[in-house]
This record gives structure tokens, sequence and C-alpha cells, in this order.
């Protein structure tokens, strides 16, 4: 993606109005709505077809009004792995964040559909899942959090090192996360150092090791 060029997007939505709103809410933002959707199929047409940096779905979509919202933009990553997805839902279900994600967290957001109506909060999970990132609904993070969880490359993790991962889940920038949990940008940096050495993540780009550290997080 070209940073000097505005984000290009598809979006595909079979409601009307919000589809309106979804793409009121982009254009706002700056974003280039290269094509919208109103079906599945569609929507991997026009995906494949104008080769946008982030597809947005809703969940449910025709033909079968299930999941085929979140299937088709399964299968616009596997044919361009390169294209971000951010997949909205009306429904707090984690189940489809964990289908979502896979085995590759980059480039991949889930959202409740709520969050449109919030130009900030939704233009940004839309910027970070287009440059590679990863952007996971609050409320989606916390039920992560309260489910059981057996011994795993997390159990090292102290538990302020775990909050810090948590909140790097959703997306959020070590700035972000200092100013969430009242403390300094250096000491969140040291513990995002201490979770990549606990984790054993290959020393590559800091981008790249946070998604795979939100990976780790998410499968654990």
């Amino acid at each position: 993606m070209r940073e000097a060029q505005p984000v290009r997007v598809v979006v595909g939505e079979d409601q009307p109005l919000t589809r309106q709103g979804i793409v009121s809410v982009l254009q706002e933002g700056g974003f280039d709505v290269a094509g919208v959707a109103a079906d599945a199929s569609d929507l991997i047409r026009k995906a494949l077809a104008h080769k946008p940096d982030v597809v947005i779905a809703d969940i449910q979509m025709p033909p079968d009004n299930t999941d085929d919202g979140l299937r088709a933009v399964q299968e616009i990553r596997r044919v361009s792995p390169g294209v971000g997805v951010l997949i909205l839902s009306q429904y707090l279900d984690a189940r489809y964040a964990l289908r979502l994600v896979g085995d590759r967290a980059e480039g991949v957001g889930y959202l409740l559909k709520e969050r449109v109506g919030d130009l900030s909060t939704f233009t940004d999970a839309v910027r970070r899942v287009a440059r590679g990132g990863s952007a996971l609904d609050p409320q989606v993070v916390q039920r992560m959090v309260a489910r059981p969880r057996a011994d795993g490359p997390l159990s090292n993790l102290t538990p302020r090192e775990r909050d810090v991962l948590a909140l790097m889940a959703e997306g959020r920038s070590n700035t972000a996360i200092a100013e969430r949990l009242v403390v300094t940008v250096g000491a969140i940096e040291n513990h995002v150092t201490a979770i990549f050495d606990k984790l054993a993540l290959p020393r590559e780009s800091e981008n790249h090791r946070r998604v795979l550290a939100v990976l780790e997080y998410l499968k654990d």
C-alpha cells in the first residue's frame, strides 16, 4: 500500500441504509471506496477486480444469511493474501474472530457493527488493517481473556504482560496502551520486549512481532 494514496476499500453489506452509512463514514474519513457489494459472491468478484487495500464485510450476507460474509473474506484472503479484511458483526462471538484470523493475524479486524458510528474508532481500525496490523473489538478480546486456558506459551507471562498483550490484540499502539494502563511508554516498551522474548518470537520488524504475539495470544 502506498502511504501517499488514500486507502482503497470494498464494502460488503446487504442492507442499503447500513451500506450507505458505512460508505459515508469511510468517505468522510478520507478513504477511497472502490466498490460495494450486497451479497457474498459479488463481494468476492468486486474485491478481486478492484484489488483494494481492505475489504469490509458483514458476517451475515446473502445468499444464505449465515456466515457468508466471513467465508467470502476468507476466500479473498486465500486468493489475495495482501488484502486486509475487516469483519463487522451485530453479535459478539469470539469464534468468528478466531476463524477469521486462522493462521495469520496480519491485516485482519473484527468489530461490532455499532463501532461504525464511532468515526475515530472505525477509521482507525480500517487503517490498522490496511497497514497489516490487527484490530479486534475490545469486547471480543475481553471474552477471550475470560475463557479458561491450559498451560501454553503464554503461561510464563505476568498478569501485567497479559494485560499489555490483550491491548495489543485490540490493535493499540504502545502510547495508547500506556495511556490506558496509566504508565509510561517506556514501561510498556519493556513489557512488549519481555513478551517477545518469552514467546521466543523471531527478531524481525516490531510490527510483525506484534502480529505474531497477537496470534499466539488468540490461539493459546
